[in-house]
């Protein structure tokens, strides 16, 4: 091991603002908003709120499988919410997710507005309300499995292997080792289901596929952490296969451009209000 610093904790954790990496300046152990800020809003009766991180692309992705699907009524805005700048931490984006995380949607289609937090949460009312990508029967539970096995899984990846491989201060070889282990771990979950299985569900692409590919998909291609050589991606032959399948899909190629704000600028959409503003940008 090449820790040598032992840390013993103290009697009560206090919270030490200056403790580093990349998200220091927005992590706090309490909270609420820190400043007023009301949410804009758009002509769609839905009202996205979000980044393009996976979380994000989750939820876009959704929304344009929906599109594609001939569901005109999942039509939508997507405002960027930029949480290296602490927008999630707003007065108005508080009010629809008070666990200040995106994504976060209001759906105003109804006689009052509602409010939906949680990525998972969103696929699954996004998809009973246009009954579409979630299956029937066996299948169903399935996919509902899938679902919150991604929802249980990814916060060992990301906050866990992606922060101490990528984000801290310092790389410090334990909890490296700790977090990359299970990142294998999970992808070798997936490499041996799909080897039976075309999608999570069985023979039907769903909310399972369309929650999962934005984590563990890029990370299959290499777009995560810059972490594919050092976790051998490559070594799960299924987990390939269905993350290129994935990728090729039209719809997953326009959700992932919605609220990017980095790459090279013209590939950049922070703010979606028509399929006219995605279509502009793939022209490029």
């Amino acid at each position: 091991m090449s820790d040598t610093n032992e840390y013993t904790p103290p009697e009560v954790w206090t919270w030490d603002q200056s403790s580093g990496g990349k998200f220091a300046s927005i992590n706090r152990p309490i909270s609420g908003p820190t400043h007023d800020k009301e949410l804009p809003r758009g002509e769609h009766p839905l009202q996205l709120h979000s980044l393009g991180t996976p979380n994000g692309v989750k939820v876009t992705v959704m929304l344009e499988e929906l599109l594609a699907a001939g569901h005109t009524g999942a039509e939508y805005d997507a405002w960027l919410i930029n949480i290296g700048e602490g927008d999630q931490f707003g007065s108005g984006f508080v009010g629809v997710n008070p666990n200040s995380k995106i994504p976060a949607l209001l759906d105003y289609s109804g006689d009052e507005p509602v409010r939906v937090f949680e990525s998972a949460s969103i696929l699954m009312y996004l998809g009973e309300k246009f009954g579409a990508f979630i299956p029937e029967g066996k299948a169903r539970v399935e996919c509902y499995n899938w679902l919150f096995w991604l929802m249980g899984s990814a916060p060992y990846l990301g906050g866990g292997f992606g922060h101490f491989y990528a984000y801290a201060p310092t790389k410090w070889e334990y909890p490296i080792n700790r977090f990359a282990m299970e990142a294998k771990r999970q992808m070798d979950v997936l490499d041996r289901h799909l080897a039976d299985n075309e999608f999570l569900a069985g023979d039907e692409y769903s909310i399972a596929d369309i929650c999962t590919w934005p984590w563990y998909g890029r990370l299959a291609m290499g777009g995560l952490y810059e972490a594919g050589k050092f976790l051998d991606v490559e070594s799960y032959e299924n987990l390939q296969r269905w993350t290129k399948q994935i990728d090729a899909r039209e719809a997953v190629q326009r959700g992932k451009i919605v609220n990017t704000a980095w790459g090279p600028e013209e590939r950049q959409l922070p703010n979606r209000h028509s399929a006219a503003d995605i279509d502009a940008v793939l022209a490029k």
